[in-house]
């Protein structure tokens, strides 16, 4: 908990964003919430509470559709930090015309403000994601994201509740109207800290037709596959946390039969989850964009929502007109309980889920128009909450599910949709299968990981000790790797899919198989060409005995045809593992240990014209510890 993730609160560079954006999103739920109430007490009789909760809603996804694409390229084009400036001081402006509708309980006039609230959001949205790693580095992606997705959601849920208690009985007329000018205050003066934020592409014309933008800067996040499969991700999470959150009132008063603190626990309890997996998220992912977390998160959110509609069914029965079950007497009961750690659960998975997903958007799109397709990412995600409330009306109100059994239909078609994307994009399960390998069978030590450029080519080379020493690596290596690998390993059931994914090289012995040893050498300078970084083990087989072989002359003449600088790596601790060849063939005997020791050390760059054979095995040699 300590140095790490909430240093970054202390540094100008993420602690005035961080606190601006929280604000923000505070001030944005004490006036919705209050709004909500002010529907509630009926000081408006031409309309029902239903229509009117109805169209806040929409008045306040609607500029999401409308705007996105202006304020995409309006992000891009102009220093961040000036235009937050801006944006909060024109919060300012909104909720001081705010505090007069509140003072006079003018209904429609709010919804006019809370139109432009939606507004404001709209332009603040993609700088909040596109500013991150303009002033983080890589490494600090994952924790910048998971605070900042702790603080949105800790800040929905103060902020609902501080809406709540200001508009209770007794709270004078004028408390929330001050509110919301205050906080509003308070977050201007905090976005006068954010350093400056250059504008990512300065030249950019601004195209206001705002229809044929909106295509265009969808085409922006669908040019790298990945990057469009995490867009649909982050909406499809909003799906589901729309379709929660908004059912959960309706599933405490017509199921439950709570309370409104039964109400506000259950809420808070999701909130919080989502809060708290947030942050254990940075601290499994090993500061660094964690796919394989992604997969996890959605297997908790299917199994946890599964659940959900079984700790109902061990609910003791509540009728309409009795005494309304509190907080004490609902956790009374074992399945209280258990309706509490679903919710808890769903909301840390996904916590689990979304905050890699935005981590890498950052990395992996290109800088130049991130913040249009964050954009073009907030465009799905208002559709998403649309198709939400659509889907809500359709399986409840028209199909007559219950609100538990939607609650079921919403945890299937979470896993009919993760199917999907990961089968579309197999990296995600091939993080996690890694992930999972250097989490449980092996804890990995790393050193000198500095020394891996961030961009351009380069070959690594390693020594050889077990079969999954390309997924301990690939899992340890920041950027991609191709992996130039012994067919036969390379053929192996299973793990063949996983090469093959991953775009590993086979290679062969020029004797024994010409072509494709040929072959090997043009993929390799094709991948080396493109700026790939490509890993060979120069033994070319696994070592029988723990010492490092001789290196072959294949990293000669890979350098000789593509010079490129070269990167010794040593592998100490695998001897012996449960995939290595120590006492006989692998997978044939029980292993010796399974939660081995493994170090990965990774030596400076070696110049392409100083590049020999035995040099470079000699620098392995020296780094590697003794089995």
């Amino acid at each position: 908990m300590k140095k790490g993730l909430f240093s970054l609160l202390a540094s100008r560079r993420f602690g005035p964003f961080f606190f601006t954006q929280f604000l923000g999103a505070f001030n944005d739920n004490v006036f919705r919430q209050a709004l909500i109430l002010l529907i509630a007490s009926g000081v408006v009789s031409s309309l029902s509470v239903n229509t009117l909760n109805n169209l806040a809603l929409a008045l306040f996804i609607v500029p999401f559709f409308l705007f996105s694409a202006l304020a995409g390229q309006v992000a891009d084009k102009y220093d961040k930090a000036s235009l937050v400036r801006k944006i909060k001081f024109a919060e300012i402006c909104i909720m001081g015309i705010a505090a007069v509708g509140f003072y006079f309980d003018a209904v429609y006039f709010l919804l006019g403000v809370l139109f432009c609230m939606g507004l404001q959001s709209t332009f603040f949205g993609p700088i909040k994601y596109s500013i991150i790693p303009q002033h983080l580095d890589d490494r600090e992606l994952v924790s910048g994201n998971a605070l900042v997705e702790m603080g949105t959601f800790l800040a929905i849920l103060l902020g609902s509740i501080s809406g709540v208690l200001l508009k209770m009985d007794g709270v004078g007329d004028g408390v929330v109207a001050t509110a919301v000018v205050g906080l509003a205050i308070l977050g201007y003066l905090s976005a006068r800290g954010i350093p400056s934020a250059p504008a990512a592409d300065g030249g950019l014309r601004l195209n206001w037709n705002l229809f044929r933008e909106t295509w265009h800067i969808v085409g922006y996040a669908r040019e790298v596959k990945s990057v469009w499969m995490c867009v649909l991700g982050i909406s499809w999470f909003w799906f589901l946390g729309a379709a929660y959150t908004t059912q959960l009132k309706v599933y405490v008063d017509d199921y439950l039969f709570g309370t409104e603190g039964l109400y506000a626990l259950l809420l808070g309890t999701f909130s919080i989850g989502i809060g708290l997996g947030s942050f254990l998220c940075e601290k499994l992912s090993g500061k660094q964009v964690e796919l394989g977390l992604v997969p996890l998160g959605s297997i908790g959110l299917s199994l946890f929502g599964i659940d959900l509609f079984f700790s109902y069914a061990g609910l003791a029965g509540q009728e309409h007109g009795a005494e309304l079950v509190s907080i004490a007497s609902f956790l009374q009961q074992p399945a209280g309980y258990r309706v509490l750690m679903d919710l808890l659960g769903i909301g840390v998975f996904g916590g689990f889920y979304i905050v890699p997903l935005f981590a890498f958007i950052q990395h992996r799109s290109n800088p130049h128009h991130l913040a249009r397709i964050i954009a073009a990412n907030n465009i799905l995600n208002a559709l998403l909450m649309v198709l939400s409330a659509a889907a809500g009306i359709v399986f409840i109100g028209m199909l007559e599910l219950t609100v538990p059994e939607f609650f079921l239909a919403l945890a299937i078609a979470n896993v009919v949709v993760a199917a999907y994307i990961y089968t579309v994009v197999p990296e995600f399960l091939i993080r996690l299968l890694i992930w999972m390998l250097t989490h449980t069978m092996y804890r990995v030590k790393h050193e000198g990981m500095d020394n891996i450029p961030d961009m351009g080519p380069c070959v690594l080379v390693c020594n050889h000790v077990s079969y999954v020493d390309a997924l301990l690596l690939g899992g340890a290596i920041r950027r991609p790797v191709r992996f130039v690998m012994f067919k036969p390993i390379y053929d192996m059931p299973v793990l063949n899919y996983i090469f093959r994914t991953g775009k590993t090289i086979p290679i062969d012995s020029k004797t024994r198989n010409p072509e494709i040893y040929e072959q090997a050498f043009v993929r390799i300078r094709e991948e080396l060409e493109a700026g790939e970084v490509v890993c060979i083990f120069p033994e070319g087989k696994l070592t029988q005995d723990g010492e490092v072989d001789e290196f072959r002359a294949g990293i000669e003449k890979i350098i000789a045809e593509t010079p490129v600088p070269v990167i010794p790596m040593a592998l100490s601790g695998l001897w012996g593992s449960f995939f290595s060849h120590k006492g006989g063939p692998a997978l044939t005997r029980l292993p010796k240990r399974f939660w081995s020791r493994v170090k990965l050390t990774v030596g400076r760059a070696v110049a392409p014209q100083a590049v020999n054979a035995q040099d470079l095995r000699n620098r392995v040699l020296a780094m590697r510890e003794r089995p």
